[in-house]
């Protein structure tokens, strides 16, 4: 690893802070909007979802909504840029989507688990990706479940353990290569290490391995191109980054590793401007800005002749510590470079802004 010096380093502002009355579980920038919502569980045990806006330095509350069950999670990614509705997984394992203009009941509601919904996202919408709109859900009961809102109660993939395997707690789920109309996959960590590879398009397992460590998040750089990068955190502070370009038939993918700090790596997200840069957030309340650099030639071959990747190398470009407290969910802004917004366990929803992201 290397840091970046100098007066190019980018600096971690924190814009705004808003003190919440209750515990945030995850937060989400409304799609072409200065619009930013948080997910979570109220003190009496019901689900709160609040719809804020961004005003100069301050945030404005324009909504409150609360539903029966704490909220765990959200995305808008299976969603038209038109209709911007928001699917969200609930602690009683319910997938629901929401029309925010009029939240009073979701638009398509299924009883997605047996448990609670860690985990949630969706590709396809938002003029992201090819094919059908579809939302990827994982929860505790160890099953990971696709499923395309267009259809009733029947999700259209589900990955769970074959027999007598034991089932494990699944923490996160993320699509990705979904370039054309036909290819399509889903990447699962789980709390003991496993990480899991699903080929949408042939209905199997494409890749597993293990990072030895409970994981926490997983994304790939970009959802809509050819499979390229992935990132998984674990519950150790150390990530793993994977070259998913070339895939060897015993050794799997090429990847580096990062021992960041030493509590949970909670969530990794990816700027959505430059697929190479991302932020990880951590369990010490702080925020690592990680650039990764390519090597000079990204395959070789073994002595067999089969082609095995080459992992790249990661630079630090800045860190910041914000909360005494987790921060727990972390989210970009997908049209304007460089705002994000973080929530964290003191009830605290921040609002960020990256600077000097053209200069890396």
């Amino acid at each position: 690893m290397s840091a970046v010096a100098g007066p190019e380093r980018p600096q971690v502002v924190s814009h705004v802070q808003q003190a919440l009355s209750y515990t945030v579980f995850d937060c989400k920038w409304v799609p072409r909007s200065a619009r930013l919502l948080c997910l979570g569980s109220a003190a009496r045990g019901t689900g709160l979802i609040q719809l804020y806006e961004l005003h100069g330095a301050r945030l404005e509350l324009l909504r409150e909504i609360e539903k029966p069950k704490p909220i765990k999670c959200g995305t808008f990614g299976a969603t038209s840029l038109q209709q911007r509705y928001l699917a969200t997984g609930d602690f009683d394992g319910n997938l629901n989507i929401w029309n925010l203009e009029a939240p009073e009941i979701p638009v398509y509601s299924v009883k997605g688990h047996k448990e609670i919904i860690n985990s949630i996202d969706g590709v396809g919408g938002l003029g992201i990706g090819e094919g059908a709109p579809e939302i990827v859900t994982g929860s505790r009961d160890g099953t990971v479940k696709v499923w395309d809102p267009r259809q009733n109660d029947t999700p259209v993939a589900n990955m769970e353990p074959v027999q007598g395997e034991s089932k494990r707690d699944c923490w996160t789920v993320a699509f990705g290569n979904a370039y054309n109309q036909e290819e399509r996959v889903v990447c699962a960590g789980y709390d003991n290490g496993d990480i899991k590879l699903f080929d949408l398009k042939t209905m199997s397992l494409r890749w597993e391995t293990n990072i030895k460590n409970g994981v926490c998040s997983v994304e790939f750089d970009r959802k809509d191109i050819n499979m390229n990068k992935l990132v998984a955190t674990s519950l150790e502070g150390k990530f793993h980054v994977f070259d998913m370009r070339t895939q060897h038939p015993t050794k799997g993918f090429a990847s580096v590793s990062e021992k960041a700090q030493k509590s949970t790596i909670w969530q990794v997200r990816h700027l959505p401007q430059n697929r190479d840069v991302f932020m990880t957030s951590g369990g010490s309340g702080s925020l690592h800005l990680w650039k990764y650099e390519y090597p000079a030639q990204r395959s070789k071959k073994d002595s067999e002749g089969s082609e095995m990747g080459v992992a790249g190398s990661l630079s630090l470009l800045q860190n910041v510590t914000l909360s005494t407290q987790p921060i727990s969910s972390l989210d970009w802004s997908p049209d304007k470079k460089g705002l994000c917004v973080c929530g964290a366990f003191d009830q605290t929803v921040r609002v960020l802004i990256v600077t000097k992201l053209n200069k890396i």
